[in-house]
C-alpha cells in the first residue's frame, strides 16, 4: 500500500485531503493507520499500533479518536522519525515539549493527519517493549495488518492514560469499559501485566492510590498530572522524575526557554523574534502569579 494520489485535470496533480471529495474521519483514520505501518514495514521498524482503532473492538465502543498513536522500539525511534518525515509527515511538536513525560513526537501529514510516534507510554518502564513486542497479536485496520499489544496490555495503556489526565467522565467511561465490565480473570491478567511491565504506580493513580507511592521519584510528576499543578510544580516534578544527571540538567536548561513549536501552533505562524522576546520575559511573570495563587489557596 502506498499513500493516495488523486488525479486532478491533465497534470495527473497530488491533492490534499482539503481537496478532496469530504471522506468521514473514521475512514480516514483507519487508512492512516494503514499508511503508517507501510512506511513502518518498508524501513524495518517495530512498532506497535496503540489507543484508538488499535483496540479490540469490546474496549473500543463509545471511544472516539482523533489521530494515530504507535509505540516504537526505543532503538528505532530515531529510524522511524526520519522514515515518516521522509514520506510526508512533518513535525509539529517535539519530544522534550509535547507533554510533561516527554514521551511522544506529534507529525502531520496533508492527507492522513495527524501521528504521535512515542518513544514510550507514560507509565510503563521503558525497557519493555521486548516484552510487549513478544507478547504483540493482530488488528486489521484500514484493509492493513497491524502489530498491536495483546487485549491485557491494551486494557492498561488505556488504564495509565486515565491516571494520568485530570478526572473526566470520559475517564470514568474508560475505566468502566476496560476495567470494571472486565472478569476477575481478565482483571488479575492487567494486574500482572502491570507488574511485569513496571506500572504499578500510573495503575494505582487510576484508582485514587497515588499515596501508596510517595517515595518513588516519578510520585510529584503523577500527581501534578492527575491532579493539577503550576508550571513551576511540572517542572520541578519533571527534574525530580528524571533518572540520570544528565537528563536532570537537560530539563533545568530547557524550562526558562519559550516553546516556539507551542506558539506557532497556537497562533498559526511562527512568531517574530520580538515575540520571542517578550513571551521569554512574560513566562516568569506567569510562573509567579500561578505560584501566588497557588499559596493562597485554602488547600496549600
Amino acid at each position: 500500500m502506498s499513500p493516495v494520489v488523486v488525479a486532478s485535470g491533465r497534470n495527473n496533480a497530488a491533492v490534499t485531503a482539503e481537496q478532496q471529495a469530504p471522506v468521514s474521519m473514521a475512514v480516514r483514520l483507519q487508512l492512516a493507520h494503514a499508511a503508517v505501518q507501510w512506511v513502518a514495514a518498508r524501513n524495518g521498524i517495530d512498532l506497535l499500533h496503540i489507543k484508538g482503532y488499535a483496540l479490540d473492538p469490546t474496549l473500543r465502543e463509545g471511544r472516539s479518536s482523533t489521530d494515530v498513536d504507535v509505540l516504537v522500539r526505543p532503538d528505532h525511534v530515531r529510524r522511524a522519525a526520519r522514515a515518516f518525515t521522509d514520506a510526508g509527515w512533518r513535525r509539529v511538536i517535539g519530544f522534550e515539549t509535547g507533554s510533561a513525560f516527554s514521551h511522544s513526537l506529534t507529525l502531520l501529514h496533508p492527507v492522513w493527519g495527524y501521528l504521535d510516534l512515542h518513544r514510550l507510554n507514560p507509565g510503563i518502564s521503558q525497557g519493555s517493549f521486548g516484552r510487549m513486542w513478544e507478547r504483540r497479536t493482530r488488528a486489521v485496520i484500514g484493509g492493513f495488518p497491524c502489530p498491536v499489544p495483546d487485549l491485557a496490555t491494551q486494557r492498561l495503556i488505556v488504564i495509565l492514560h486515565v491516571g494520568r489526565s485530570h478526572p473526566s467522565p470520559r475517564g470514568r467511561r474508560d475505566l468502566e469499559r476496560v476495567w470494571y465490565e472486565a472478569t476477575p480473570g481478565e482483571q488479575n491478567e492487567v494486574r500482572a501485566r502491570a507488574e511485569e511491565l513496571g506500572a504499578q504506580l500510573g495503575f494505582d493513580v487510576a484508582f485514587g492510590r497515588i499515596e501508596d507511592h510517595r517515595d518513588d521519584p516519578a510520585y510529584r510528576l503523577w500527581k501534578v498530572e492527575s491532579e493539577g499543578g503550576t508550571r513551576l510544580e511540572e517542572w520541578r516534578a519533571r527534574v525530580h522524575a528524571a533518572e540520570t544527571l544528565v537528563d536532570k540538567v537537560r530539563l533545568v536548561v530547557l524550562m526558562p526557554l519559550v516553546n516556539v513549536e507551542h506558539l506557532e501552533n497556537l497562533w498559526g505562524r511562527p512568531p517574530t523574534r520580538s515575540e520571542l522576546v517578550r513571551e521569554f520575559f512574560a513566562r516568569p511573570a506567569r510562573g509567579v502569579r500561578e505560584e501566588w495563587a497557588r499559596m493562597r489557596r485554602p488547600d496549600a
